[in-house]
C-alpha cells in the first residue's frame, strides 16, 4: 500500500504529464477496441445468413469457400440425403449475386439473392415467414430494409406507393415487402424470392443445380452422426457440414484467406505498441526526474523491490485509469460506425476484458523497461 500511495503522489504531482499519459493510454485503448470491434463485426455479419438457416446439416460444393461465391451442385444429392437414417426433411436454397437497378440509382450494384420454395420456409425470420405468400409469383421479392442506402429509398417508396418495381439482372421484379437482415463486408444488400423467381433472374440456369442443401434431423438424432453418414455415402461433388461448421468455414475464409482479418489484428498490435511507447516515455521521464528521491529511499533503507513496486504501481494506475476514457470513446465511435456502415458493432465483455488485460500488460511492460533507470539510483547522490 505504501508503494501504491507513493506512486499516486508522484503522478499527482505532475498532473500535466499524468494527463498526457492517460490520453496516450486512452488513444491506444481506442485503437485496439476499434480494430477488434470491426474484426468482430466482420465475423458476426459474415454469418448472419448461416445462423438463420433452418438446418442441422448443410450440403455445399466442396470448393465453396464463402457465401457470395458458392458453387452449384446437383439437386438430386439433396434427394439422396433425404433417405439417410435420422433425416427428417430437406430443403433447397439458391444463392446468387446478380445486378440490381431500382431505376433511380445512377449505377447498377450487386445484391445477394436467396431463392427457395415458399412452401418450405428455410430461414428463421418471422418477417420473411409472414410474407411467404407474397412470393407465390416468380416476379415478386422481399427486400432487406437494412441494405446500404445506395440501393435507393425502397422502404419509403413501398410505404408511399405500394409495390416497388426494380430490375434484377435486367428482369423486372416487384418488391412486395420488407425484412431486416443487415450488411456485411461482402454483402451490401439482399433479396428473398422464390425458387422460380431465382431461375427467372438467372435465365438459362439449369433448375437441377442448387447452392445450399438444408438437412433437418429428427428429434434426438445427433447431427454429427448424420453429417458423417452423408460424407461417406454421397458423391464427391458435395460435402456435408453441421450448421456450426458451415459458419466456421465462412469465418475462416475472412480471417485467413482475405487480408482483412490480418489488417484488423495488426491494428490491435499497433495500438499496443503506440500505447507502450507513450507510457514508457512518460515513466522513464518521471523516474529520471525523481532519481534523487529514489536515492533517498535507498539511503534510508528501502530496497530495490520497493522502488520497483512504485514504478509498476504507476504503470498500472495509468493503464486502469487510461482504459476508462478509451472505453467510453470507443463505445461512442461504435455507435457512429454502426450507423454509417450497418455492421453490428458490439463490445462484448470478453473483448473488453481482453483489451483491459492488454492495456495492463502494456503498461507493466513499459514499467519494467523504466526499472532499469531505478537501478541507477545511487544513495551517494544524496550527499
Amino acid at each position: 500500500m505504501r508503494a501504491l500511495a507513493l506512486a499516486w503522489q508522484q503522478l499527482d504531482a505532475q498532473r500535466i504529464r499524468f494527463l498526457m499519459a492517460l490520453a496516450g493510454v486512452a488513444f491506444a485503448v481506442m485503437l485496439m477496441l476499434m480494430h477488434l470491434g470491426f474484426r468482430n463485426a466482420l465475423f458476426s455479419s459474415a454469418v448472419r445468413v448461416h445462423r438463420l438457416l433452418r438446418a442441422d446439416v448443410v450440403l455445399i460444393h466442396p470448393q465453396s469457400r464463402y457465401l457470395v461465391m458458392l458453387r452449384s451442385f446437383p439437386r438430386r444429392r439433396l434427394d439422396q440425403a433425404l433417405g439417410a437414417p435420422g433425416v427428417d426433411s430437406v430443403s433447397a436454397v439458391h444463392v446468387g449475386f446478380p445486378f440490381w437497378d431500382d431505376g433511380d440509382t445512377a449505377t447498377a450494384r450487386n445484391i445477394l439473392v436467396l431463392g427457395f420454395d415458399p412452401h418450405q420456409p428455410v430461414v428463421d425470420m418471422p418477417e420473411v415467414e409472414s410474407q411467404l405468400d407474397r412470393l407465390e409469383r416468380p416476379d415478386q421479392a422481399l427486400f432487406d430494409q437494412a441494405s446500404r442506402p445506395e440501393y435507393g429509398p425502397i422502404a419509403r417508396r413501398l410505404a408511399r406507393e405500394g409495390p416497388v418495381e426494380c430490375e434484377v439482372n435486367q428482369h423486372r421484379f416487384k418488391i412486395m415487402g420488407l425484412y431486416r437482415l443487415g450488411t456485411s463486408f461482402g454483402v451490401d444488400g439482399s433479396l428473398v424470392t422464390s425458387d422460380l423467381g431465382f431461375l427467372r433472374i438467372f435465365e438459362g440456369r439449369p433448375a437441377g443445380l442448387i447452392e445450399l442443401g438444408l438437412v433437418r434431423v429428427r428429434n434426438g438424432v445427433d447431427p454429427v452422426g448424420v453429417r458423417d453418414y452423408l460424407r461417406r455415402t454421397l458423391p464427391e461433388d458435395v460435402t456435408a457440414l453441421t450448421k456450426a461448421e458451415f459458419a466456421e468455414r465462412e469465418i475462416a475464409y475472412w480471417d485467413g484467406v482475405t487480408p482483412i482479418g490480418y489488417v484488423f489484428a495488426f491494428g490491435v498490435f499497433l495500438g499496443f505498441g503506440v500505447g507502450g511507447v507513450i507510457v514508457c516515455q512518460i515513466l522513464f521521464a518521471d523516474v529520471t526526474d525523481h532519481l534523487p528521491e529514489y536515492a533517498t529511499l535507498k539511503a534510508i533503507g528501502y530496497g530495490n523491490g520497493f522502488l520497483y513496486a512504485v514504478v509498476i504501481a504507476q504503470a498500472l494506475i495509468m493503464g486502469v485509469l487510461g482504459f476508462l476514457p478509451g472505453l467510453a470513446l470507443s463505445l461512442a465511435l461504435y455507435r457512429v460506425a454502426e450507423g454509417a456502415t450497418g455492421l453490428p458493432m458490439v463490445l462484448d465483455p470478453r473483448t473488453g476484458l481482453f483489451v483491459l488485460t492488454l492495456t495492463v500488460a502494456m503498461c507493466a511492460a513499459s514499467g519494467a523497461i523504466a526499472l532499469r533507470k531505478v537501478q541507477g539510483a545511487d544513495p551517494a547522490e544524496v550527499f
